[in-house]
C-alpha cells in the first residue's frame, strides 16, 4: 500500500498547535521549566512526523533524512525524564540525576548519529509508517539507550503520582504516566501482532505518541490554573 502523508501532517499540525497554546501560557512562578520542556517535546514529535513525510516522499533519494528523523526523536526520553523531575514534589535526587545523566548520554548519541552515515537509511514506507534499515549491532545499542529512557519515564512518573505531594503535581504526573505507558504498550502490541508493522517500531511509536500529546494537554491545563483551583479540580476528579 502506498504511503499517505495525511496522518503524519495532521498529527504534526495538532502537535504544533498544542505547543503554541502551551507557549502562550501565562507563566506562574516556577512554571517556565515545565512549559518549556513540554513545548520542546511537542515540537520534536511534530518534527519527526514532518521528517517522515520528507523521507517517504522519495525513499531512494532520502539521503540524510533518515538520520535526521532519529536525531529528532533521540532527545525525547531525556526530556520526558526532565519533565518528570520538574513535576516531582518534593524533588528527587535520583530522578534529577537520571534526567541529567540521560541528557548527557543523549548529546553523545546524537553526535554518533550525526557522524555515522551508516546509522540509518530508509527501507520502505507503507500506508502511514516508515521502516528503516540499520547496522544491527549499532542499533541494538541505540535501542537499549532509548528503552532505558522510556522505562525510566514510566517508573518515575508512576512512582511520583503515588508518593508525590501536592494535588496539582500528582494530577500532572498521573496523565504523564498514562500517556507514556499507553503509547509504549500500544506500539509494542502493534509491532508484535500486526505483521506489516513489524520492523517499523520507531515510526509506529511516534504515531501512537499522539496519546501522550493528549495527556500533555492535561499537564499544561493544570499548569495554567491558579494553585487553589488546580487542587480543587484534581481532588474532585480523584473523588
Amino acid at each position: 500500500m502506498d504511503y499517505s502523508p495525511v496522518l503524519a501532517v495532521v498529527t504534526a499540525g495538532f502537535e504544533i498547535l498544542v505547543a503554541g497554546w502551551a507557549f502562550a501560557t501565562r507563566f506562574r512562578p516556577g512554571s517556565r521549566g515545565v512549559v518549556g520542556t513540554t513545548v520542546a517535546i511537542l515540537l520534536l514529535l511534530a518534527g519527526y512526523q514532518l521528517a517522515e513525510v520528507a523521507v517517504c516522499s522519495d525513499v531512494t533519494a532520502a539521503g540524510f533524512l533518515p538520520r535526521l528523523a532519529f536525531l529528532i526523536v533521540t532527545p525525547l526520553p531525556a526530556l520526558g525524564l526532565l519533565l518528570i523531575a520538574l513535576l516531582r514534589t518534593p524533588r528527587s535526587r535520583l530522578v534529577n540525576a537520571s534526567a541529567y545523566g540521560m541528557l548527557a548520554a543523549t548529546a553523545g548519541v546524537m553526535a554518533w548519529i550525526l557522524f555515522d552515515r551508516s546509522f540509518a537509511s530508509a527501507s520502505v514506507c507503507n500506508a502511514v509508517y516508515a521502516r528503516y534499515s540499520h547496522v544491527m549491532t549499532r542499533f541494538l545499542v541505540y535501542a537499549w539507550f532509548y528503552w532505558i529512557g522510556l522505562a525510566g519515564m514510566i517508573a518515575f512518573s508512576g512512582h511520583g503520582s503515588l508518593v508525590g505531594e501536592g494535588a496539582r503535581r500528582q494530577g500532572q504526573l498521573i496523565p504523564l504516566f498514562v500517556g507514556t505507558a499507553g503509547f509504549v504498550s500500544l506500539s509494542m502490541l502493534t509491532s508484535w501482532f500486526v505483521p506489516p508493522a513489524r520492523g517499523a517500531l520507531p515510526s509506529i511509536m511516534c504515531h501512537f505518541a499522539l496519546l501522550l500529546v493528549f495527556c500533555l494537554v492535561r499537564v499544561i491545563y493544570l499548569e495554567r490554573q491558579p494553585a487553589e483551583r488546580a487542587s480543587t479540580l484534581t481532588a474532585a476528579q480523584q473523588g
